[in-house]
């Protein structure tokens, strides 16, 4: 999957604007522009698409993390130069303030089947015996089950309420 593919399933989970978007950007130390935003959200075969980089998406994950979860005191993290799946899943964890089971039922969600040991390989060192790096096809069922979970679709959502996202801007 491409930085952009996850930048943009992410916003849909989450239903935000362009203003909220650059906000994330924001919590993370970085500026970006709405023509920024909007460019990155383009599809592959728009003229005026752009590609995200692995620092922008780790930035922009790190901000997601202070959006979902408050900013923390003291220094920020530095974004990674290089990311992988295994980071992106690993970030998005810790956004969505997940814990492995709550991982697997999200799967689960999309019909996708993990044991808890085949799930912790994808937290380890890469130098640890049992790592196992994250396919496209796990991080994309991932999304979608996020999607699921907090994006149902609209004939879904009788009696079903989350709080807004925007609404910590006001």
């Amino acid at each position: 999957m491409t930085n952009n593919d996850v930048l943009r399933r992410i916003r849909y989970i989450l239903d935000v604007n362009d203003a909220t978007m650059i906000s994330i950007f924001e919590q993370a130390d970085m500026t970006v522009s709405r023509d920024d935003v909007r460019q990155w959200l383009k599809k592959d075969d728009d003229p005026e698409y752009q590609s995200l980089n692995d620092k922008q998406m780790a930035t922009f994950l790190n901000g997601l993390i202070n959006h979902l979860r408050g900013k923390k005191e003291g220094e920020q993290p530095k974004p990674e130069k290089s990311l992988n799946n295994n980071i992106i899943l690993r970030k998005l964890k810790i956004a969505f303030n997940l814990q492995s089971d709550e991982i697997l039922d999200v799967l689960q969600l999309e019909g996708f089947s993990l044991s808890k040991h085949e799930l912790s390989a994808f937290f380890r060192k890469p130098d640890h015996k049992h790592f196992r790096a994250c396919k496209d096809q796990v991080l994309r069922n991932f999304l979608q089950g996020l999607q699921l979970k907090f994006h149902p679709k609209k004939n879904d959502l009788e009696g079903f309420s989350w709080p807004s996202l925007d609404d910590k801007e006001k």
